[in-house]
């Protein structure tokens, strides 16, 4: 801008001295000369409304371009910010499961620990199996040895389906009750991961807005700098017309007859008297 300011300064002096040459010249009847520099006039002139409508057109677009650019790098930053805070979220996202799920890991094995402490393994036979076992030393004291162990050899195998079924009756509540708190654990972890994925949606949507927010400044900003340049180009279109009718005017040297004045020859027939 400061290089351009003094040029068009220097173009303005030249038409002005140029134009009270023009006037110069008509005034002294040198209408060879007032022509040359009429026409020079209109020549400059036009190479001036020229160079500046292409000067601000070029500068109109680089206003726009201007704008493009801003909002692209905003558009950059933007994302920037937001895979960031995204990432990060993530993250600790991943780290506040893996922590819950090292947590119920721990607490599930000392559950198990005191949950052998808590329900023993203490197999409780049926009748049936003490009252052979009663029988098995009566006859052993009796010494009816043979007999005793006939009644041994069959109220080891009572006892040995019955330890069985009792393993599996223990095994079966400990699993039931493991069961149950690593339901409730899962529950726990579900609920976490739900309100994992529910913070997840709310910054997508946020973003969303974040995003239709700065779309709107953009269009906002577009629109407004469109509108001063159309007002611009709109006053740029005048002033070529108002600089048109004074060359037009300059070229025949009058201006718009006006509802005063009068013909002269009116005036001299009017004053005038008739001669006898």
């Amino acid at each position: 801008m400061g290089d351009e300011e003094p040029a068009e300064q220097s173009v303005s002096d030249f038409l002005r001295i140029l134009e009270e040459h023009r006037i110069e010249c008509e005034k002294n009847g040198k209408y060879v000369e007032a022509e040359i520099a009429k026409k020079r006039l209109d020549e400059l002139r036009e190479h001036e409304e020229n160079r500046q409508r292409e000067q601000m057109k070029s500068r109109q677009i680089t206003e726009r371009l201007g704008v493009e650019e801003a909002h692209m790098m905003e558009f950059q930053q933007f994302n920037a910010i937001w895979d960031k805070k995204m990432e990060e979220f993530e993250m600790n996202a991943k780290q506040l499961i893996d922590t819950m799920r090292k947590k119920h890991a721990s607490e599930l094995f000392r559950f198990k620990d005191k949950l052998q402490k808590s329900m023993p393994y203490r197999p409780k036979f049926s009748k049936e199996l003490l009252n052979s076992r009663k029988i098995q030393e009566t006859l052993a004291k009796m010494k009816q040895y043979a007999e005793a162990h006939k009644i041994k050899l069959k109220a080891d195998r009572l006892e040995e389906i019955e330890l069985e079924k009792l393993r599996q009756q223990h095994a079966h509540k400990l699993a039931a009750q493991e069961m149950q708190f690593a339901q409730r654990q899962q529950a726990e972890l579900q609920a976490l991961e739900k309100r994992v994925d529910t913070a997840r949606q709310e910054h997508k949507i946020q973003r969303q807005h974040d995003l239709e927010r700065i779309l709107q400044r953009y269009q906002n900003v577009k629109s407004e700098l469109e509108a001063q340049q159309n007002i611009e180009r709109i006053r740029s279109e005048k002033y070529k017309g108002h600089s048109a009718m004074y060359s037009t005017i300059s070229a025949t040297g009058s201006r718009p007859p006006s509802s005063r004045s009068r013909p002269a020859s009116s005036r001299s027939n009017k004053n005038s008297t008739p001669r006898r």
